[in-house]
């Protein structure tokens, strides 16, 4: 699939049994049954420290901000979970947005981020499912060079939201999280002339069917 559009999926959360990573999981499934791929990965194993001028100059940028972003570099687009702390964006995702900012050797801080299209999605135990959350992170992210998908989704009542499978309790819910990742797909697909996997649309209702 080298031809196809490259997503790279997280969520801005660490905790283990995160509904947001629950969430950009089924998004992810989404975009690989319409053909794309997808490198899901877990920010719990890229841990930084809090950004920091000083920590910076007397130690550099951490190896895992590096890591993150040649990561970025290498995929189209991002399809990004997140939770809301205090109506805001959550600490985390903002901390990885700082370090992989900064400028290394000649590439330009914000290389990783200008022109990428992001999806986003949050969920949140509220009844605004962390929408307030999500208008911060879009704000953020079009201020870096982002190209930011008019359509998001925001699932409340989280605690609620999914089975023990990890998979949506409303089979609406996990369709309309599903196409979210699928539309972003298809959109990097017709920027960069792109080619989805002939196969997507049998794969997209095996997953379904298995959902």
């Amino acid at each position: 699939m080298n031809d196809a559009p490259k997503i790279l999926a997280f969520a801005g959360s660490a905790r283990k049994d995160s509904w947001n990573k629950k969430l950009v999981h089924i998004a992810a499934n989404g975009a690989r049954a319409a053909g794309a791929d997808v490198t899901l990965i877990d920010l719990r194993d890229f841990p930084m420290p809090l950004y920091d001028g000083d920590e910076e100059s007397e130690n550099g940028i951490p190896d895992n901000a590096l890591r993150l972003r040649e990561l970025m570099l290498n995929h189209q687009g991002l399809l990004l979970a997140s939770p809301e702390y205090n109506g805001s964006i959550s600490p985390l995702l903002k901390n990885t947005i700082d370090w992989t900012t900064r400028q290394v050797d000649s590439s330009p801080g914000l290389a990783p981020y200008t022109g990428k299209v992001a999806a986003l999605l949050a969920t949140s135990p509220g009844g605004f499912g962390g929408l307030r959350g999500l208008v911060h992170v879009r704000a953020i992210l079009g201020n870096i060079g982002v190209i930011v998908m008019p359509e998001q989704l925001a699932v409340g009542v989280a605690h609620e939201a999914f089975g023990a499978d990890g998979a949506m309790a409303n089979p609406k819910q996990q369709h309309a999280v599903e196409e979210l990742g699928a539309n972003l797909a298809r959109l990097l697909a017709k920027l960069h002339n792109l080619s989805l996997a002939p196969e997507s649309t049998e794969r997209r209702h095996d997953l379904t069917r298995l959902r």
